[in-house]
């Protein structure tokens, strides 16, 4: 048997990828069925890794992960993996398993994937001090799991009562919001400016340059999905305003991410399991041009969300292929 790599978090990549290939065709006409398959092959694979890891992690290799100074960025994958699964419990997995079933699943994954995505977003940086290294796109990695748990809260919230429980549920969602997005401010003109001044580096980084639609898709997401459980005023203007103008400049970074792509593909653009960075990414945008599309109805956002869908389902094939026989 060929072994490609060490078990390493950035393999629950490929759930994150899964997980959103589901919950993005929950909003998709005709998709439901298909989507809660899988969804449900999606927690399947969860399982598998998350067994995998319980028996080959000590704490010797986790400490020697966070010292790695790319490794170490991809324990952002771990929480959203987690959340992504309970978030398709709830969107897909309750016609299966019953409402109450999928609730008890969604709130214990979204719980660990919220403590968990909140250490990496504070242990990954401070461990990365004073460490010289240059930007990148994967720096986003440990810092975007509060994001998700934002929009994975959204969801939560509806299911709880009317009244303080629910105001502080979202009100935590909104700080979850803040603690990603004004990361993700500082990171990305970094990213910018090195891609200007370096260029893309190798051709296997170059995947990595989808990343930064993630959090720019799943702040959009979050808005919106928030914006539907109101406890505050102006929270659905804020959702449209913010949800909008994000979306315009996530749809630039697209083109820039393709274009880039697509020159470093004519010269050869080897597989490794950065090409999961082409699938969550874009997900997160599929999920936040859908959410937008919930708040304004317009033809613009619905039609861009089922031609990105149409994108986003032969990608999530192509690169799960490619890692099947990359581990077999």
């Amino acid at each position: 048997m060929r072994r490609a790599a060490p078990f390493g978090p950035n393999l629950f990549a490929s759930v994150m990828g899964t997980g959103i290939v589901a919950t993005a065709g929950a909003s998709m006409p005709g998709t439901h069925v298909p989507a809660t398959v899988v969804w449900a092959l999606d927690a399947v694979l969860l399982a598998v890794l998350v067994v995998a890891a319980v028996r080959r992690w000590t704490p010797a290799t986790v400490r020697d992960q966070l010292a790695d100074p790319v490794m170490a960025q991809f324990w952002g994958a771990p929480p959203m993996a987690l959340m992504t699964v309970g978030t398709g419990a709830l969107l897909l997995g309750s016609d299966w398993i019953g409402l109450p079933a999928a609730l008890a699943v969604d709130w214990t994954l979204w719980t660990l994937g919220t403590v968990l995505g909140l250490v990496t977003s504070v242990l990954v940086p401070v461990r990365m001090i004073g460490s010289g290294e240059q930007a990148a796109s994967a720096w986003l990695m440990p810092v975007v799991p509060p994001m998700v748990s934002a929009a994975s809260g959204a969801l939560l919230a509806h299911h709880l009562p009317d009244g303080p429980w629910r105001q502080a549920m979202v009100l935590g969602c909104y700080a979850l919001f803040g603690v990603s997005l004004f990361a993700t401010m500082v990171i990305v003109p970094q990213i910018w400016q090195r891609l200007v001044r370096h260029g893309p580096g190798a051709a296997s980084a170059v995947p990595a340059l989808w990343i930064v639609l993630g959090p720019l898709g799943q702040s959009i997401t979050a808005a919106n999905l928030l914006a539907g459980v109101p406890v505050l005023p102006g929270q659905t203007a804020f959702g449209v305003l913010f949800g909008t103008i994000t979306w315009g400049f996530a749809l630039l970074w697209a083109a820039i991410a393709v274009v880039v792509t697509v020159r470093t593909a004519r010269g050869g653009l080897p597989f490794a399991l950065t090409w999961w960075s082409f699938v969550f990414p874009l997900g997160t945008l599929v999920t936040g041009t859908s959410a937008l599309a919930a708040r304004v109805p317009s033809a613009v956002f619905t039609g861009v969300a089922v031609v990105l869908y149409g994108v986003l389902v032969p990608a999530w094939l192509t690169v799960a292929m490619r890692t099947l026989r990359l581990w077999r």
